[in-house]
């Protein structure tokens, strides 16, 4: 039995808002593998519900006219996935939330659910991090443009006000244009668990493939939230792509983290992880691109 205290389904984007405002309380639910889960676990039991399941304005993936792809918060990891737009621009994305449980999961989790959880082990969150996503969200004061990064607030979580709803994530050009990318995702299991540890890297060589012209590495498990690691990114940006280069990656991130010891693995593990799927992200991404290792 799920313990839910009243259930709205919201008809519109305008009426999702106005049920924010009328139950201050209220908590959204989309596809309902995260939440249902929890009210059945019951850290949410006795919840109000909002569901968005009826707003196909917030679904589907599109090029914007500033070259921007812009993906809806209930477009569903299968349809991430299987869209030509993504599987063009933005492969290392489909990668990612391809390892996000089983079919059924894929199914019927979003983008948006994903995100918004506030879980530093999202699989999309890393890849997200390393794209410079632009979250959209709107709430009745109009709609607001939040950088990834300013998005995740704490564990678990994120800067979206009470009446906010986050309707879309924007992927700016700069962020794919002759851009490629890897995801890594370390788990105990090969399917159906929770990452240890993800590494996602974007990288975009010079012309004659020996440089570094443009570097993002994002980390998911590696401190209480998704995070960048600035540091491996000026450590590695400009240089000639070797070995060394690798190597000097996966040194540079041990300063950008902050891992924690739990019952998946321990801090020290973290740390080792962080170094070698640094330098195995980062190699695959330079090939991927054209590069020579």
């Amino acid at each position: 039995m799920y313990d839910i205290a009243a259930l709205y389904e919201a008809e519109t984007l305008e009426h999702a808002l106005a049920l924010l405002e009328e139950h201050p309380e209220a908590r959204i639910i989309a596809g309902g593998s995260d939440v249902l889960i929890q009210v059945r676990e019951g850290r949410l039991a006795g919840s109000v519900l909002v569901s968005i399941q009826k707003l196909d304005t917030l679904r589907g993936i599109a090029l914007e006219e500033d070259g921007a792809i812009r993906i809806g918060a209930l477009t569903s990891f299968s349809q991430i996935a299987q869209d030509p737009l993504i599987q063009t621009h933005l492969a290392v994305l489909g990668e990612a939330v391809s390892l996000i449980g089983g079919p059924q999961i894929r199914n019927i989790g979003t983008i948006g659910g994903n995100t918004c959880n506030g879980v530093s082990s999202a699989d999309s969150a890393a890849t997200l991090m390393a794209l410079d996503a632009i979250m959209e969200y709107q709430g009745s004061g109009g709609i607001r443009q939040v950088p990834i990064q300013a998005h995740y607030v704490a564990a678990g979580k994120t800067a979206l006000a009470q009446a906010e709803l986050l309707t879309a994530i924007r992927i700016p050009q700069e962020s794919y244009r002759c851009c490629y990318g890897h995801y890594l995702k370390y788990a105990m299991r090969n399917a159906m668990d929770i990452a240890t540890l993800g590494c996602s890297v974007n990288v975009r060589l010079t012309e004659d493939k020996g440089c570094l012209e443009r570097v993002r590495i994002g980390f998911g498990v590696a401190g209480p939230v998704p995070m960048r690691a600035l540091h491996a990114e000026a450590a590695v940006k400009g240089q000639r792509v070797s070995g060394e280069t690798l190597d000097a990656a996966g040194k540079a991130a041990l300063m950008d983290v902050q891992p924690r010891s739990s019952w998946r693995a321990s801090r020290d593990l973290r740390l080792h992880l962080v170094e070698e799927l640094t330098k195995r992200a980062l190699g695959c991404s330079i090939r991927h691109a054209g590069g020579m290792l």
